[in-house]
């Protein structure tokens, strides 16, 4: 680990280091904020409709309303007229923080089932190319695993790349909720993978909830897979600025702010999902106790206590990942701040024993995942300190009440 020397040469070499990747990235990638996307309809289809809508005699309340004013609106609803509204917008209900879990997730298994229908026929339409239609090939297989029994999808939003979020345990009765936030090429077709399970977003969150158990047997846990924004592609431009960092951690915040009951919640942060956590953590209500970051490149500030946050803040990275030797400052909007495992950042610095590499910090018995995982149900005594000495274990005496 690399000790902070903030040195005014050594600071001007790595703004000049930082300008040369920059340059290099944009004439080996291009600027990715311009591609083109695909086209939205279905859902602006759905808004104008609900735009018109009436339940009851009354309008629809405006989608953009403030959660608490839209969970007003569903708890004046019979439970049939719930599900009226769930089935009818599915892409508008099931991606509505206000709107009670579980209708969330029928809405979301709803537009699922709408949207491998398109795709089964984009499959075979001939106007597509050849790419194209292997892409709709894909897509359709990843929704058709989505619908599998008992899988509850809180967001799912396929324009685009995609967006979704996945609870796995009970979140209505959980009194400790995990958010594991991913970093670069998160989207609908990486959402889960096959191979390296557990460096995809699904897997991450199923470790992780299993090692939460698997932790404490008696807690009541849930822990979310929230791959619900737009992240960077690849290494490039994107990943070195803050522009989505930012809208991320809008929807971010959205969603922590209506998880349902009191539950104490806990967000993992991995990668360039760091960067939105750092950017977010201002905003976040206090019943936030913790936020660990593991292979972070920054989370734009050069001090932990400037996140301005009441919430515990961790870090880990493995001796291995490639992500230590990017240049940690920010120059121009470019670059993320200061590394947060180093000891002058102020964060609780965990070990990551047995993690190999940039994406295998969930990976079962790796002493980063039991670090989660005790992080995750509040049993900080249980975590294991960089350092060996205890040290990320200072002024902790036992659960904090929020």
């Amino acid at each position: 680990m690399t000790s902070f020397d903030s040195s005014p040469t050594l600071t001007a070499w790595r703004a000049l280091l930082a300008v040369a990747v920059v340059f290099v990235m944009l004439a080996t990638t291009g600027w990715t904020a311009v591609r083109q996307q695909r086209s939205d309809e279905p859902r602006e289809i759905a808004l104008v409709s609900w735009a018109q809508g009436r339940i009851a005699g009354h309008a629809l309340p405006d989608i953009a309303s403030p959660p608490y004013r839209l969970a007003h609106f569903f708890a004046t609803l019979t439970a049939g007229q719930q599900t009226a509204l769930a089935d009818t917008y599915p892409l508008l209900v099931g991606n509505m923080n206000g709107a009670p879990v579980t209708l969330r997730y029928r809405a979301n298994r709803q537009a699922l089932k709408e949207a491998r229908v398109i795709e089964q026929r984009r499959m075979h339409d001939t106007r597509l190319s050849p790419g194209g239609r292997h892409e709709a090939l894909r897509r359709m297989e990843r929704f058709r695993s989505m619908l599998a029994k008992d899988r509850q999808i809180l967001a799912f939003d396929p324009s685009g790349k995609g967006h979704a979020a996945e609870v796995f345990g009970d979140l209505d009765r959980a009194s400790r909720v995990s958010v594991v936030v991913p970093g670069v090429d998160t989207n609908l077709l990486t959402l889960e993978r096959s191979g390296r399970a557990f460096s995809a977003p699904v897997g991450m969150a199923h470790a992780l909830y299993a090692a939460e158990r698997a932790a404490r047997p008696g807690t009541r846990t849930a822990v979310i897979a929230w791959a619900d924004y737009t992240s960077p592609a690849g290494i490039g431009v994107d990943a070195a600025l803050g522009r989505l960092a930012r809208a991320g951690a809008v929807r971010l915040n959205a969603l922590v702010d209506v998880l349902p009951g009191t539950s104490r919640i806990s967000l993992f942060c991995h990668s360039y999902g760091s960067v939105l956590c750092g950017v977010a953590a201002q905003g976040l209500p206090s019943r936030v106790t913790d936020i660990a970051v593991a292979g972070s490149p920054g989370m734009r500030v050069e001090r932990a206590e400037q996140l301005d946050t009441g919430a515990r803040v961790w870090a880990t990275r493995d001796r291995d990942d490639w992500i230590q030797d990017v240049p940690y400052l920010a120059f121009g909007g470019i670059g993320h701040g200061a590394d947060p495992v180093d000891p002058e950042f102020g964060a609780r610095i965990m070990s990551a024993r047995g993690a190999i590499g940039h994406s295998g910090y969930f990976e079962p018995g790796t002493e980063s995942l039991s670090n989660f995982a005790a992080i995750g149900v509040g049993a900080y005594e249980s975590v294991s300190c960089a350092s060996g000495d205890g040290a990320c274990h200072s002024g902790i005496s036992g659960e904090r009440n929020t």
